[in-house]
């Protein structure tokens, strides 16, 4: 397999070359490299021909541990390192976790799919106790979320939420020590890392809504890079499409970020996809929530119609709040 790449990066071009290799920029984070090898391991099985390596790097969101991440940027930041080296020639694919890909990618770039679709549900994993309902007054949990922390608190009001950054293996060892009585994390993260016994419970919707895209890996790539696209093309679940294009059209089109709290979930059953909306103040004291059901052959029209009804309820004053 043969293939030619041209681009152009801060307004320098690199030079094509014809190469055999494919080579995936990822975050240095246990998770994500975790998550670039499992699709280099996939392209492998496919591609025998075809030389995989990774490209580890540092993100700016990974190096600001002590801010919560919606002060410093967004999510965008744990993107940015990734996309420069595409441009520049020095990579020519980025995995993600879904849920940290902005609803619009900077020019240049595009979404080339996503893959099947893990656990998508929240996770309590605390040392000393078994659930939410079994915390005590006033118990410290963690999550850097806004998402999470405004419906922990429609849950749990007396609760004492504290920012919680770094890794998962960072945010383990937190709660380990001490820090916390219990934490809040993806629980895609945690099973793929090999911490699934760690899970205490699972906060499963409808008790509290997933970020759109959870346990979702997306595969982003040059704009125009048809030979990328064509090399992954393999690896994209229509299931996972469908759900996630609802779920990111409806966060869209609220200009949704890790600045606002907003949740959304898809599930199909048969030719039905049901999608549930979630938008919250800041502080959490409203949350408005619509669930509505669509042809699972028309997931953003779904998306855009969940978005028009928590517009109609409110949700732009609870957002611009």
């Amino acid at each position: 397999m043969v293939r030619a790449e041209s681009g152009r990066a801060a307004g320098r071009r690199y030079t094509p070359r014809m190469t055999n290799t494919l080579r995936i920029a990822t975050r240095e984070s246990p998770l994500a490299l975790w998550q670039a090898h499992h699709v280099a391991d996939r392209l492998r099985g496919l591609y025998p021909d075809l030389t995989v390596t990774l490209v580890p790097m540092t993100t700016r969101g990974d190096q600001i541990l002590d801010q919560p991440l919606a002060a410093i940027g967004g999510k965008g930041l744990f993107l940015k390192e990734l996309e420069v080296a595409m441009l520049e020639g020095r990579a020519d694919l980025a995995v993600h976790s879904l849920k940290d890909v902005p609803m619009q990618l900077e020019p240049g770039f595009a979404l080339a799919g996503v893959m099947a679709r893990e656990d998508p549900t929240d996770a309590l994993v605390s040392v000393r106790f078994e659930s939410l309902e079994a915390l005590p007054q006033g118990a410290r949990v963690g999550t850097s979320s806004l998402r999470r922390q405004v419906q922990l608190r429609a849950l749990r009001p007396d609760l004492v939420l504290l920012d919680l950054r770094g890794n998962v293996n960072t945010r383990l060892a937190k709660l380990e020590r001490g820090e916390y009585d219990a934490i809040v994390l993806a629980a895609a993260g945690l099973i793929r890392l090999g911490f699934a016994d760690r899970i205490r419970q699972r906060l499963a919707p409808p008790l509290l809504l997933p970020a759109a895209g959870q346990g979702v890996l997306g595969l982003e790539i040059r704009e125009g890079d048809a030979t990328t696209a064509a090399l992954v093309a393999p690896l994209i679940d229509p299931a996972a499409t469908v759900a996630t294009t609802a779920e990111r059209v409806m966060t869209g089109a609220l200009g949704g970020s890790c600045r606002v709290p907003i949740a959304a979930y898809a599930e199909a059953a048969g030719d039905t996809l049901t999608l549930h909306g979630l938008v919250a103040d800041p502080a959490g004291r409203r949350c408005l929530r619509v669930s509505l059901a669509g042809p699972a052959a028309e997931p953003a029209l779904l998306g855009t119609r969940v978005a028009a009804e928590l517009i109609d309820r409110g949700a732009l004053s609870l957002l611009a709040e």
